[in-house]
């Protein structure tokens, strides 16, 4: 376990050098498919899922939509990733054993998410809490957001109502019991 554990530190480390030499999306995409999350690039259906099968071209010819993170490593150390992705309208966090609640603080506080993400999912998060749900209140524009199988969630009333009250517009779907 310690060494999976130290393993998936190294694979979250963010290179800086690397976001500039290659850009944002490309490196968040190096980052995401590293950790075992899939992406889908703007004006494409399929998902990538394979790092060796990454498209190539200029910085910025794939531009990343959607992160699906289910059963992924990613952590807190590797989300600095997300500073520069402007197109992402949808990330799918399901059965991640590394996301508690400074990543859902990190992810609703990065600029470019706050503008463009329509919809969260966060599923079987074991480590998330009602602060980490609390902290989403800044993604101003999300519309959808759906909480299931989140056993640290234990004030869900209080929660939802609260998270509602700080976007009106936002259809929030709880399957927590």
């Amino acid at each position: 376990r310690p060494f999976w554990g130290w393993l998936n530190a190294v694979f979250n480390k963010v290179d800086h050098e690397r976001i500039q030499a290659v850009g944002p999306d490309r490196a968040a995409s190096e980052w995401l498919l590293r950790c075992g999350a899939l992406v889908r690039y703007r004006g494409h259906q399929k998902w990538q899922q394979d790092y060796n099968g990454l498209p190539t071209g200029p910085p910025g010819t794939y531009r990343i939509e959607a992160i699906n993170a289910t059963d992924s490593c990613i952590m807190y150390r590797g989300f600095d990733y997300l500073d520069g992705l402007e197109h992402v309208t949808e990330i799918k966090l399901q059965k991640c054993i590394y996301i508690q609640d400074a990543c859902l603080q990190r992810l609703s506080e990065t600029k470019s998410l706050q503008k463009s993400l329509l919809r969260l999912q966060i599923i079987s998060c074991g480590n998330v809490t009602d602060r980490g749900i609390l902290a989403l209140h800044k993604l101003r524009n999300l519309e959808y957001l759906y909480l299931s199988d989140l056993p640290g969630v234990r004030e869900k009333e209080t929660t939802a109502r609260v998270l509602q009250q700080a976007l009106p517009q936002l259809e929030l779907e709880l399957d927590l019991e």
